[in-house]
């Protein structure tokens, strides 16, 4: 991210006045007022401060609104604000942030050329997340990111921001507001495209992971534009759930499949491809047994972690029945069972024991996941669901730490029938890679919970895919007709990939789908042309014959799919093929243009090299016309997102021509 540096107040009320409006804040709620210029009417200003009730520390980009009047600005990075031109009189004034309670302070009087200062504390409200309090010059820096090298500042490597506010050079650390920041995520080398003639077959692993999606947007609710190693594509397109038709009876989910043209790059192609697990009903339930496996370490003591953990464990305990059981094993600096495997019929006590729940230490998540498998495996209900909820920043540093220990571990335990959900918490020090890796060897799914709405979602709305396994290690192959297809790129799942044998190997390990659980995956690819063939450079000593059958044929591809049950270890394979007869982009399915908006998106983001025409103004169009039901308000929510991060994308920009100038 480029520095920025604002030199006004003038330009930093521009700023807010574009953020205003976008946000809720800037509604239709306020009637504007008459200009002081066209009035006459004498004025003077409103200024002050908004921080954190619970630390003091500065709140950034908090919406400022002078009631009554059409007047109001955003907070700057060190929570200072001011409202010019307002009208002699007596207002009340209202700060609001996503993530916190709404302020007001009431009878606020305004005088002729004079300032009046006020100060908002407020208090989190666990659905956003905080700025970091500006950093003096000769402080020791954060640093984000991995950047080696300084900068022309004398910053270290890392990166950084510098602003200009009362004469005074400061230097500002991005989001998140933590002392010293840690977060680590794998690098991430987008998929290629690959000639058919040479790469017929394309395989990988299903993922229902949704954790990506739910960290950008802790990023982009707290003004600050995502790592680009942050957003995995598919991750984001799995966020949503699509309208793919049911299973036919027998299986446990269906292929749908889908043609038309890609948004991005005029002349290529998208093919669409989705699953569907089937639901369960109420008799199809199996009694669990679930082992709460929660972080009170020193680093979870924080208003997003262990207090918006204690929240959602609470809402899905509320979701379990009689017949389910759950116990408790907390780690710090050493791991210890809470509370002993309890049924749910006495719920009042599995929550009482969620409440005395303290965090401090250090973090021994090796020994508690140890500790956690044993639990499960005492209390293991044949032909039950048996499962381990870790909930965590990941931060692991007392006993196995390691990844590759702790990977090694799971890897054996998950032959017991145990399965692994993990879910993230916090900012700071979150260890992204480390927790996708664990839930992945073990039979599980990772979600990130940044707010109580996501906790809700996916402990509650999506509780049965997120708890409930119907097929494991799911792998999809998906074979080319080079008669038809010159090139193709499979958008995401890059660290999912397998060889082509990996397929048929029933001892390589692959994702899970959850009940109810829709599995997503696009494809661009390069059509053959004016009736000619895939090509590649020749080999030497082989040549590369299309057989007949493939010219004549109007098949695009065929989709197999293999997958066991919970409990099998031996695959079943199905297939499904799609023809060459795409339709209008117009014309293809609301799930098709909104999946290959979020697709857009995540390539901006990225950044990526393939992201062809892609910009945020035709997401936001593909998006819009696209929304359909959107019964829990997912889509919308996307959208509003995408606009906030155009208004990032164009604060970055006038960052980088300030800092030219």
């Amino acid at each position: 991210m480029k520095r920025l540096s604002i030199s006004s107040m003038a330009a930093a009320a521009f700023v807010a006045l574009i953020f205003a409006l976008f946000s809720p804040a800037g509604g239709n709620d306020r009637q504007p007022s008459p200009s002081p210029e066209v009035t006459g009417v004498q004025t003077g200003e409103i200024g002050g401060i908004v921080v954190i009730d619970t630390a003091g520390l500065p709140l950034a980009y908090a919406n400022v609104i002078v009631e009554g009047t059409n007047l109001g600005c955003m907070t700057l990075k060190d929570g200072t604000f001011l409202v010019k031109n307002v009208p002699v009189g007596k207002y009340t004034v209202t700060v609001m942030l996503m993530g916190y309670k709404k302020e007001q302070i009431d009878s606020v009087l305004v005088f002729a050329g004079k300032t009046t200062q006020i100060e908002f504390r407020m208090r989190e409200e666990y659905v956003g997340e905080t700025r970091e309090i500006l950093v003096e010059a000769d402080q020791k820096l954060v640093k984000i990111g991995a950047s080696s090298a300084g900068d022309k500042d004398g910053l270290p490597g890392g990166r950084s921001e510098v602003m200009y506010f009362s004469g005074k050079k400061r230097y500002c650390p991005p989001y998140p507001s933590v002392s010293h920041n840690t977060e680590e995520y794998e690098h991430i080398n987008d998929n290629r495209f690959l000639g058919v003639i040479a790469n017929p077959l394309s395989t990988f692993s299903i993922d229902v992971d949704a954790a990506s999606y739910s960290n950008m947007r802790r990023f982009v609710n707290g003004g600050e534009y995502p790592y680009k190693d942050a957003v995995r594509v598919e991750e984001l397109i799995n966020y949503f759930d699509y309208d793919y038709e049911e299973p036919k009876k027998g299986l446990p989910f269906s292929i749908t499949t889908e043609l038309s043209e890609c948004p991005w790059n005029t002349g290529h192609r998208l093919v669409h491809i989705g699953l569907r697990g089937e639901q369960l009903d109420e008799k199809s339930v199996k009694p669990s047994n679930l082992v709460f496996l929660l972080d009170v370490s020193g680093s979870m003591d924080q208003p997003s972690k262990l207090p918006l953990l204690k929240d959602a464990f609470r809402l899905l305990v509320n979701q379990l029945g009689e017949d389910d059981r759950v116990a408790i094993v907390v780690y710090a600096g050493s791991a210890g069972l809470v509370l002993p495997s309890t049924r749910c019929s006495k719920k009042d006590k599995i929550i009482e024991s969620l409440e005395k729940l303290s965090a401090g230490g250090s973090t021994a998540g090796g020994e508690g996941i140890r500790l956690a498998y044993e639990t499960a495996k005492e209390n293991f209900i044949k032909d039950g669901n048996n499962r381990i909820i870790l909930a965590t920043d990941g931060d692991f540093n007392v006993g196995i730490s390691s990844s590759s220990e702790l990977i090694e571990y799971i890897e054996k335990k998950r032959d017991d029938g145990i399965f692994l959900t993990v879910l993230g918490f916090g900012m700071g020090n979150y260890k992204d890679h480390r927790l996708e890796q664990l839930a992945d060897k073990g039979n599980g799914n990772h979600a990130y919970i940044d707010n109580i709405m996501e906790a809700k979602k996916v402990l509650v709305n999506d509780v049965t895919a997120t708890l409930y396994t119907i097929a494991k290690d799911v792998k999809i192959q998906v074979e080319f007709n080079p008669a038809r297809v010159a090139e193709y790129r499979l958008i995401g799942y890059e660290n999912r990939l397998l060889e082509t044998e990996d397929f048929e190997d029933d001892t390589k390990d692959a994702g899970e789908i959850g009940a109810g659980h829709t599995v997503t995956a696009l494809y661009e690819i390069v059509p053959v042309t004016d009736g000619g063939e895939a090509s590649e450079d020749r080999l030497r000593y082989q040549d590369v014959v299309i057989n007949s059958q493939a010219k004549r044929s109007k098949e695009l591809l065929t989709v197999s799919i293999r997958y066991k049950e919970p409990d099998g270890e031996e695959s079943r394979l199905i297939s499904r093929t799609l023809k060459d007869d795409p339709v209008a982009l117009d014309d293809s399915s609301e799930t098709f243009r909104f999946s290959s908006a979020v697709a857009m998106f995540g390539m901006v983001l990225r950044e990526s090299e393939h992201r062809g025409d892609s910009d945020l103004d035709s997401v936001i169009r593909l998006a819009k016309g696209a929304k359909g039901d959107d019964n829990y308000g997912y889509r919308a929510e996307f959208i509003r997102i995408v606009e906030q991060v155009k208004i990032l994308a164009e604060l970055r920009e006038i960052g980088s021509k300030d800092g030219d100038d």
